[in-house]
């Protein structure tokens, strides 16, 4: 069975990977699109010969689709999302899923009453490098896990947003925050994937630093402390201005991975014992050319609803990956350590 999607918003994210990815896919019919950019939408449905839209409500009226891609500024995330689920459509929702617990907790809810699946786009998941880190850390091979750092950060969304400079992401009322919304959440989700370990602290600093006219962040730091005691740091920047950042290491006891780190091998192991492993598992999906052609996170979403299974991050997971992000706003406007523990 086909399924038919539709993607509300054609930026960016639209046009570079879900799009191209559910044509690439066998099992998806693209449906329909939508932006409130008449011309944008055209464009997108003459390629994918899909019908165009303007207005998503219309759309989810009109159309008779299994499932929608919500690509749009982070504070539509979660109306259209609940919209598109109370309409009887699975629902794959870019990150942060978003802006509070409140509205995340009202996506979850409308998806269980509904019986629809949602899924959030933490894509950093389905790296080679970082399934493979999971597999060594969950065998024991590098024993207890002691600390970790994080990292993510390019040049910012003006060289990658359809808007450029113009760009919703520097807007505080559509954004709602920056760089830790736009990638530091990502490595918020791949840290609590790799340890398989809730953070419980998390102490913040937070910058607008790097760019001008806006007043969200474009610098990050975090430290954060999980259940375990495991402590380490996450960066997220839009101020990477030569190359893109995107690695973490992790410090074991036996062993350091680091991935992502190295220019030729995605996964390096360093054993205390002198041993190095290098491992060679292709590029991490990145803004650059001549990264991976899939994300896999279009393919995974598919098949969740093929198989009827729950997807790797539903939900709950996309919750428990933003609240980390929320509590470090708290702590930068306390300027205290905030208690994730609820």
């Amino acid at each position: 069975m086909r399924i038919k999607v539709a993607v509300i918003g054609c930026g960016s994210i639209a046009t570079h990977r879900h799009l191209p990815e559910y044509a690439a896919n066998e099992n998806v019919e693209i449906t329909a699109v939508c932006d409130v950019v008449g011309e944008r939408a055209r464009e997108a449905a003459v390629k994918y010969q899909a019908k165009a839209y303007t207005d998503y409500k219309t759309l989810l009226k009109e159309e008779r689709i299994d499932a929608v891609s919500v690509c749009l500024p982070n504070y539509l995330h979660a109306p259209v999302s609940i919209d598109a689920l109370n309409a009887g459509m699975h629902v794959l929702c870019e990150k942060p899923m978003a802006t509070s617990i409140e509205e995340a907790d009202k996506m979850i809810e409308a998806a269980e009453r509904n019986g629809k699946k949602l899924m959030i786009g933490h894509n950093q998941r389905f790296v080679a490098s970082h399934r493979k880190a999971k597999e060594l850390i969950e065998s024991g091979a590098i024993g207890n896990v002691y600390s970790f750092r994080t990292a993510f950060g390019h040049g910012g969304p003006e060289g990658w947003s359809a808007d450029g400079k113009e760009s919703w992401f520097f807007k505080k009322d559509e954004a709602f925050i920056g760089a830790m919304g736009d990638l530091g959440v990502h490595k918020a989700d791949l840290v609590r994937y790799l340890l398989q370990d809730e953070f419980v602290e998390v102490g913040a600093f937070v910058e607008t630093s790097a760019k001008e006219n806006t007043d969200v962040d474009d610098n990050a730091t975090l430290i954060l402390k999980s259940a375990k005691g495991t402590i380490g740091t996450l960066a997220a920047s839009w101020a990477y201005t030569a190359k893109e950042d995107n690695s973490t290491v992790i410090y074991g006891e036996k062993a350091i991975l680091r991935l992502e780190d190295d220019p030729a091998y995605s996964l390096v192991v360093q054993y205390a014992n002198g041993e190095t492993v290098k491992y060679e598992l292709g590029a991490i999906q990145s803004n650059d050319e001549g990264g991976q052609t899939t994300t896999h996170v279009i393919n995974h979403f598919v098949d969740s609803i093929q198989t009827d299974t729950a997807p790797l991050i539903d939900g709950e997971e996309g919750k428990k990956s933003l609240a980390i992000i929320l509590g470090a706003l708290e702590s930068v406007k306390t300027k205290r350590i905030y208690s994730l523990e609820k």
